[in-house]
């Protein structure tokens, strides 16, 4: 089968043509320091690649050594670095073979559509982690075009139709999260569009947006009684730490000035499609809760950093900014949106804010905290997409309100990711402290057809594993630590007597491996070595209890911290299938 792929690439011929398509398509990002990630994204958009030749230019006009910049470029795993400059667009096909869409046989997928599009040499096919999908998984992306439930046939299809952008959306969306809690009993709607309707401006404003931000601009009074207000509610970071937001709002509120925001919308977590699921939905109701954070902790700019693997809600956001740009909420200034690059480690904050800053996303050392010294040397207010999702109810109906939820003496509500062998997958919203067992139930719609509970994921691949019989322990912040588990971003991921635990640790095993910076070396070498001693029939379990140690102890950030959470439950619950007697 031959598939004929558009021949729009621009033709670059000699240095000079190079030169003169890196000026006219970098923009002002040629010239800035942190610019470089964004220059890589425009040559790649156009290419499907980075050629070294244009990468060569690019070093000597940004003053950059070419070591440096092939540093930063094969970091990320969305760039792909090739010698020559290719004659058509390469595109790419992802092909998700997160724990999800592995339940859905994702793997065999990935070999058959090589198979069938083996002949075509400007596709490249690969498989990928976690899309963020999951509840529609198994899961492709062609070019930036995701499929839902993805076949060998409808992926073709695509190809054929040279279907490679994100279909957009129009801004003629009605939501809000707490008439959906009220009359769809928190099911968010699990909408079979890829893009579906948000809600505008105009459409947000007559239903009294923004005009909480107008009165705390207006008043200093109304600044701090909004941060008294958020400190009573017991809202915590809700991308995976859990610290509380309101003192969080106040120790950066301390710092000197310049502070800034950064917004940390880059989901990696494997089962998580929360954020998402929110933002093509209701996107000004996180705006307005970002700059009403703003407002209060006086930043100077705030900056949004979007994972690469979302481009419907990076066209939204943008045609979110640029209304309210056009509206003078904002000036065009304040609010700079960034894409990553396909790298879970930018979910940790301070790897994040040195890929803003344009180069490789390793963590730093602590301390200095990022609160303390962030983004380029300020003060820095670090929140996840949906911390400030619910700053706005929070505020206008009261701490009170939002306290009144929950469940198992836990408080307030949880945005819950749920994918896998469930019959009706989605984000679920509910009061915090539920448990697995109420979450399927009511939820849920049970378990799918001929599968019963065998175990499931609490908080993503780093949150660990447990088994069926502990499915009535509360899901939230400090319940699950004492089973070795944490709630994380809240990415429940649910298998049946038809899955092995073994199995699914070792492919989130390989999924730390890969992700891993390689900045430090307890979890550059053991996340592999983890994963060769989890291959055998019959664990090690001495071996793997020690290599536990070290990764906890000497890794710099929380990715090699958690990663011996997935074999240590698996040798604490599921010990029947390494033990050597399966």
């Amino acid at each position: 089968m031959t598939v004929s792929a558009s021949n729009t690439i621009p033709r670059v011929d000699d240095a000079r043509a190079i030169r003169r398509f890196l000026t006219q398509s970098m923009g002002m990002w040629l010239d800035r320091e942190d610019g470089l990630i964004e220059c890589l994204h425009a040559i790649q958009d156009s290419y499907g690649c980075l050629p070294k030749p244009i990468l060569k230019e690019l070093a000597q006009m940004r003053r950059q050594s070419s070591a440096e910049l092939l540093g930063v470029a094969t970091f990320y795993h969305h760039f792909r670095v090739v010698d020559a400059i290719p004659i058509q667009t390469i595109r790419t096909i992802r092909v998700c073979e997160g724990v999800s869409c592995a339940l859905r046989g994702a793997h065999g997928l990935t070999e058959h559509i090589r198979a069938e599009l083996a002949s075509h040499h400007a596709l490249v096919i690969e498989p990928v982690p976690c899309v963020g999908r999951c509840e529609h998984a198994p899961i492709a992306v062609v070019g930036q075009r995701p499929i839902h439930h993805a076949s060998v046939e409808s992926v073709v299809e695509t190809v054929h139709a040279k279907a490679w952008e994100h279909p957009e959306s129009a801004r003629q969306g009605s939501f809000d999260p707490v008439r959906c809690l009220q009359d769809r009993q928190g099911q968010l709607p699990r909408s079979a569009q890829i893009a579906p309707d948000w809600v505008g401006l105009a459409a947000y404003v007559r239903d009294g947006g923004y005009q909480l931000l107008a009165e705390i601009r207006a008043s200093s009074e109304r600044a701090d009684s909004a941060l008294e207000e958020l400190g009573r509610a017991a809202l915590r970071g809700l991308g995976g730490a859990g610290f509380p937001a309101g003192r969080k709002w106040s120790i950066v509120r301390q710092q000197p000035s310049p502070r800034v925001l950064v917004v940390n919308l880059d989901e990696g977590e494997p089962g998580t499609f929360k954020d998402r699921s929110y933002l093509e939905r209701d996107p000004h109701r996180f705006l307005e809760g970002m700059l009403i954070a703003a407002a209060v902790v006086d930043v100077a700019r705030c900056y949004v950093y979007l994972r690469d693997e979302y481009a419907g809600a990076r066209t939204i956001l943008q045609q979110c900014l640029d209304e309210l740009v056009d509206s003078d909420v904002i000036n065009a200034e304040f609010v700079e949106l960034r894409r990553g690059a396909g790298a879970y480690i930018c979910g940790e904050e301070s790897a994040l804010i040195e890929s803003i800053e344009g180069r490789r996303g390793e963590p730093r050392h602590r301390p200095p905290y990022v609160a303390e010294r962030g983004l380029f040397g300020h003060p820095s207010l670090v929140h996840n997409f949906e911390t400030l999702y619910w700053v706005r109810d929070i505020l206008q109906r009261g701490a009170q309100w939002w306290n009144s939820y929950g469940h198992n003496g836990r408080t307030g509500l949880r945005s819950f990711s749920v994918s896998g062998r469930v019959r009706e997958p989605g984000v679920k919203l509910a009061p915090a402290g539920i448990t697995l067992t109420e979450l399927i139930q009511a939820y849920c719609g049970g378990m799918e057809p001929g599968h019963t509970l065998y175990g499931y994921f609490p908080g993503g691949a780093s949150g660990g594993m447990l088994p069926a019989s502990m499915a009535d322990v509360p899901l939230d912040f400090d319940t699950l630590q004492s089973v070795g588990c944490f709630i994380g971003s809240a990415a429940i991921v649910v298998f049946s007597q038809h899955d092995k635990a073994r199995d699914l640790a070792q492919q989130t095993m390989d999924f730390f491996r890969h992700e891993s910076c390689g900045q430090c070396t307890p979890c550059r070498e053991g996340t592999g070595r983890a994963l060769d001693l989890m291959q055998a029939s019959h664990w090690d379990v001495d071996s793997l209890r020690d290599l536990a140690e070290v990764l906890r102890e000497g890794s710099i950030c929380g990715l090699g911290q958690a990663a011996p959470n997935t074999w240590d439950c698996v040798q604490r619950y599921f010990s029947h299938e390494v033990s050597g007697n399966v």
